[in-house]
């Protein structure tokens, strides 16, 4: 098999060539190899490589299993992955190795996934895009100039760039469904609890955090779901398991749905016009496809984002600070993170135990409104992203912010530093105005490709968010969305 026809094949396809004989688990290890070598010193998405395990892992193989012998990728950030580094994007734990796989591990394991690196993502997964100091910004192959976005960002430029059909990506604030955007693929949040995050944590970020992966179909997106999903022993959310597998929703028609859309700016900045066609596209394909779309106003507000979540945000950062000062066996310095991790650290610092419990209090409310609008309509469509995918760096604090930031860590003042992280943000919840949402109501949400700008050839996605547990309404719609207008036959020329 040349390359060329390896990236014709989505995972699936790949595993059924596996399992009819076609072709060997060790043959298809060798074609991502060479891939990942030839195009990763360009774009750099793949941050560790464990090349011989995976070679013996691919010789072991059970041909019968549902992903036998695809190559795979794992984010460098949530899962762990036995004998292989996981430094979350940071000085503080590049020394780190893994002793056992995590519990979703396991299970892509024994799906047949064979495991060939670990991939880029920014420190502590905190930004929209994929910069880390520890290891250089990862570049998007639809156009190098700019960002794949974050924090699962490396996941999406391995795909994109067709190093492996399929990667893990997780969503604390939009980090599955960003990448997806900005590289032209498929990517779904899940529910809050249908992943487990086991044995690494019990939640992540008060339970926004949630595991999936990213790919260019649907049906690859909707079978490891089928794998991967399912509590652990001592997990703190149990769900309702679905009531059949996700891969058989793909094939099912969505029937007709009420949806609402908008292109609004939760915090009233302008939307870029790329993003609103993106929309205006998805809104023409809907109604085509028989259902019923209805303007509607934004079921959150401005506060939502810049109170309730960044406390706890900042909040959880200073407790995982905490965490790597146990590992390092001493306090983290200043030279441990990068200089806005350290400062955002010292503002969750500066908040009491009060201001996180009110915040998650409003998290409940935000919940409970968002509730409401559900009763009304089965999806929310808007924008992925406010603007199209951003140019390297772009996002980075300006110098006169690193200057402030050096200062504030320096002396470790912690409720000085509000004024500067708010600025921060401002220019983050800009670029990513309506993602965080899903995450504080843990309710599931996918973005799919939809336009392709004419000057910059970049990717555009949209995003429907579903109630809480409806994860099979929403792979009914992308099956139906990707049968209407193919995006997998897009490919990224690098």
């Amino acid at each position: 098999m040349t390359f060329e026809e390896y990236r014709q094949y989505d995972a699936l396809g790949l595993a059924k060539l596996v399992r009819n004989g076609e072709l060997s688990p060790e043959e298809l290890t060798e074609i991502a190899i060479r891939r990942i070598e030839a195009i990763n010193p360009t774009i750099n998405a793949v941050v560790h490589r464990r090349y011989e395990a995976a070679r013996a892992e691919a010789r072991q193989v059970k041909r019968n299993a549902s992903f036998a012998g695809v190559p795979f990728l794992v984010k460098d950030l949530g899962m762990e992955v036995a004998g292989t580094p996981m430094c979350t994007g940071s000085r503080g734990y590049q020394h780190y190795v893994s002793e056992q796989d995590s519990f979703a591990v396991q299970k892509m394991r024994g799906a047949g996934l064979v495991i060939l690196g670990k991939t880029n993502t920014p420190e502590f997964g905190l930004t929209p895009f994929t910069e880390p100091e520890l290891f250089g910004p990862t570049r998007n192959p639809w156009n190098l100039a700019h960002s794949p976005a974050g924090s699962s960002g490396g996941s999406a430029a391995a795909i994109a760039a067709g190093m492996v059909p399929l990667a893990t990506a997780n969503d604390g604030g939009g980090s599955i469904r960003m990448p997806a955007s900005c590289c032209g693929l498929f990517g779904l949040k899940p529910s809050r609890g249908r992943v487990s995050w086991s044995a690494l944590e019990g939640e992540m970020w008060s339970g926004a955090a949630v595991e999936n992966c990213l790919s260019h179909s649907v049906r690859d997106s909707a079978a490891y779901l089928d794998v991967i999903q399912g509590p652990a022993p001592g997990d703190p959310y149990i769900i309702e398991a679905p009531k059949r597998p996700y891969a058989e929703e793909v094939e099912t028609a969505p029937g007709k749905l009420r949806i609402g859309f908008t292109t609004a700016h939760t915090l009233g900045f302008e939307v870029d016009p790329a993003c609103v066609l993106a929309v205006e596209k998805a809104v023409s394909l809907l109604r085509a496809e028989g259902h019923e779309l209805t303007q509607v106003d934004l079921p959150y507000l401005r506060e939502d984002l810049t109170e309730a979540f960044l406390v706890v945000v900042a909040g959880e950062l200073a407790g995982e600070i905490e965490v790597m000062s146990r590992y390092l066996g001493r306090k983290v310095r200043p030279s441990d993170v990068e200089a806005s991790t350290y400062a955002l650290n010292l503002l969750g610092r500066a908040f009491t135990a009060a201001d996180f419990t009110f915040a998650k209090h409003k998290w409940g409310d935000i919940s409970r409104r968002i509730a409401g609008f559900y009763e009304h309509y089965d999806l929310l469509l808007t924008p992925t992203l406010a603007k199209r995918p951003i140019r390297i760096g772009s996002l980075q604090p300006s110098s006169a912010e690193r200057r402030l930031l050096a200062v504030v860590n320096t002396f470790g003042l912690g409720s000085a530093v509000r004024a500067t992280i708010d600025s921060l943000a401002a220019k983050i919840y800009d670029y990513m105005p309506w993602t965080p949402f899903a995450n504080l109501s843990g309710q599931p949400s996918m973005s799919v490709p939809m336009h392709w700008t004419p000057e910059e050839n970049l990717p555009i996605g949209v995003m429907f968010t579903a109630r809480f547990g409806a994860e099979d309404i929403l792979y009914r719609l992308a099956g139906q969305l990707e049968k209407a207008a193919p995006w997998a036959g897009k490919k990224a020329e690098i």
